[in-house]
């Protein structure tokens, strides 16, 4: 059977199995359609808010970063995993414990103010339509490859899958949905790498194999990578990382502290019975996530490395990296590269004809490198391979069986797909339950308030599909915008709300604020803002306007410095909360009685 047709059956059958799914457990009520009843258990909850976690960033591009990255990329895992463990200690069963559907219910109620509230939504909204956008691009990716449609045709589509799940099931039935796509996710991920694992090392624990030998010889796998790499005009790959190491250090707790934040994943800790099982839900998650998150270091170096195998054949054979023959001849190259080019994610262009595809490090630092290439007759990389092709190609790169291609492009769909719908029901709540109903519309009835909750998402998907087809361009290289929003904005609100019973409504108010503010700023400014010099259009911040060289990226965890701070100084000058709220937040953090509380809705 050809790879197509394996693919349509695999990628169809799924997609049948989540339609099923969301027809049997569809929401009857706003209780079905917020918190799914509000009796989820540990175990199938751990299963969904792993595939809610796990997006299309975490499986498509995870991977990828860490393969083009080296050492590097374990700020996403260090930053993304951290986060759980201080979202399971810190925030999950004290929210669970309070008893309310969503991030800015919480913030009302806390901090005794619909401005609050207010406030707290368009945070919501912010983190959460920037982190929509990686998800409906992901799975543009993953129809334009493998379904033989153009992304944007590939981005209709999962619209309409979401559509049918998350718009009647609410999130009764992307919770069920998302336990199916975890499973598929999962299977998707592992059996590649067990697959590469054994080919290239005879180990079949890619965790092992990554510190193995390499089969039949004496030399080790990462040790193998560097020389390629170094070769190549890279650094190491087990030693370089991106900027400094301020940088580095700020961008993972950014990423820590934003993953505690994001609402869409809070949210599903309310849908457990109890505060106990919320904790054991947390633990559940953090095992289910491991699963993929060890395994991403070795599918980067293993694909990594069979990459560089392809596309310079004769470092294999001890051919000197500038000698022609160290490079694959552009006619004789695979089909999926041809397939991949087709694409767009992946080109190859014959700079100085000479029928090869040189591929060196242009941004080399190593000046005798570059005359040494440059002598050779290269006149500029011929190669470009997006990062968010790794996991998808890694099974043709190493030549797997067609159904584990197509089980491949099943999970990557399953990754955007789950965290959309995710996404989607944390936008469509915050509208129809704390805007509509919780400022506007207080009498609403729940018959109302389900039919503009199922309006709200149909009008949150229309958007998330607009936004996937025209991507803007500060957010469209990246999803790690939406955790340094939710760091600087949602995160210390939530902290202060829960551990300080004298933060006020004028301080978490203005904190919010100004995180969202000054974090914004710096992203716009560096990324998207250009001011008028005589005629130059010049960036208001990077390159040597940077604040100590930071990133974008890793901005988030300066603004929520910046939150708390404003946030502590306001309240100090404004009235202390009514004794009932701290009295309430005491209650909250006490821990008798916890596993008899079943939240009130």
């Amino acid at each position: 059977m050809s790879l197509e047709m394996t693919t349509y059956l695999v990628v169809g059958f799924t997609f049948l199995l989540y339609i099923g799914i969301a027809v049997w457990s569809r929401a009857k009520s706003t209780k079905d359609y917020y918190v799914a009843g509000g009796n989820v258990g540990p175990i199938t909850n751990g299963m969904a808010t792993a595939a809610d976690w796990m997006s299309a960033a975490s499986f498509i591009s995870m991977a990828g970063m860490v393969a083009n990255m080296g050492y590097g990329g374990s700020v996403f895992l260090m930053g993304w995993t951290g986060g759980y463990v201080l979202l399971a200690m810190l925030l999950a069963p004290y929210l669970r414990k309070f008893g309310k559907f969503t991030v800015p219910q919480f913030i009302r109620e806390r901090f005794y103010s619909r401005s609050a509230a207010a406030v707290a939504v368009l945070c919501l909204l912010t983190a959460s339509i920037t982190y929509i956008i990686g998800q409906m691009t992901g799975v543009g990716v993953a129809f334009s490859r493998f379904l033989g449609v153009s992304s944007d045709v590939g981005i209709y589509i999962g619209m309409g899958i979401v559509f049918t799940y998350a718009v009647f099931g609410g999130m009764k039935g992307i919770t069920y949905t998302q336990v199916a796509q975890f499973l598929v996710l999962i299977t998707a991920f592992l059996i590649p790498a067990i697959f590469i694992s054994f080919q290239l090392t005879g180990n079949p624990i890619p965790h092992i194999g990554l510190g193995s030998r390499l089969s039949g010889t004496d030399v080790y796998l990462l040790d193998r990578l560097n020389e390629v790499v170094t070769d190549l005009g890279f650094k190491e790959y087990t030693t370089t990382y991106a900027g400094s190491k301020l940088n580095m250090t700020l961008f993972t707790l950014s990423l820590m502290i934003g993953t505690a934040g994001l609402p869409h994943v809070i949210m599903r800790f309310f849908t457990v019975p109890s505060v106990k099982a919320a904790r054991i839900s947390a633990g559940w998650t953090l095992v289910f996530i491991a699963m993929l998150y060890t395994t991403a270091p070795a599918v980067g170096a293993m694909a990594k490395y069979n990459l560089h195998r392809t596309i310079t054949p004769g470092l294999e054979q001890g051919v000197d990296v500038f000698e022609p023959e160290a490079h694959l001849v552009g006619e004789e190259r695979p089909d999926w590269m041809r397939r991949w080019e087709a694409t767009g994610l992946l080109s190859w262009e014959d700079k100085n004809q000479d029928g090869r595809i040189q591929y060196y490090n242009d941004q080399s630092e190593d000046e005798e490198f570059l005359a040494n290439a440059e002598a050779a007759g290269w006149e500029g990389n011929e190669l470009e391979v997006n990062a968010d092709i790794i996991v998808l190609a890694n099974p043709e790169i190493a030549m797997l069986p067609n159904w584990v291609i197509a089980l491949v492009a099943a999970g990557g769909l399953a990754s955007a797909l789950s965290t959309a719908a995710g996404l989607l029901i944390a936008i469509s709540s915050s509208i129809s339950h704390d805007l509509v109903k919780g400022i506007f519309m207080p009498k609403l009835s729940d018959k109302s308030e389900l039919v503009v909750g199922r309006i709200a998402m149909t009008v949150s998907i229309i958007i998330a599909g607009w936004l996937g087809l025209n991507p803007p361009g500060f957010a469209a290289g990246t999803v790690a915008l939406a955790f340094g929003i939710a760091a600087s904005s949602l995160f210390p609100a939530l902290m202060m709300g829960i551990f300080y019973k004298k933060m006020n409504k004028e301080g978490a108010t203005a904190g919010m604020l100004v995180g969202l503010t000054a974090t914004l700023f710096y992203v716009f400014a560096h990324k998207g803002i250009f001011f008028i010099q005589g005629t130059t259009y010049t960036h208001l911040i990077g390159g040597e306007h940077s604040f100590f060289g930071l990133t974008p990226e890793a901005i988030g965890v300066v603004g929520a410095a910046i939150n708390f701070i404003v946030a502590f100084i306001v309240c100090k000058f404004t009235k202390e909360p009514p004794e009932y709220i701290q009295a309430l937040i005491e209650n909250v953090r006490l821990p008798r009685g916890t596993k008899h509380v079943e939240g009130a809705h």
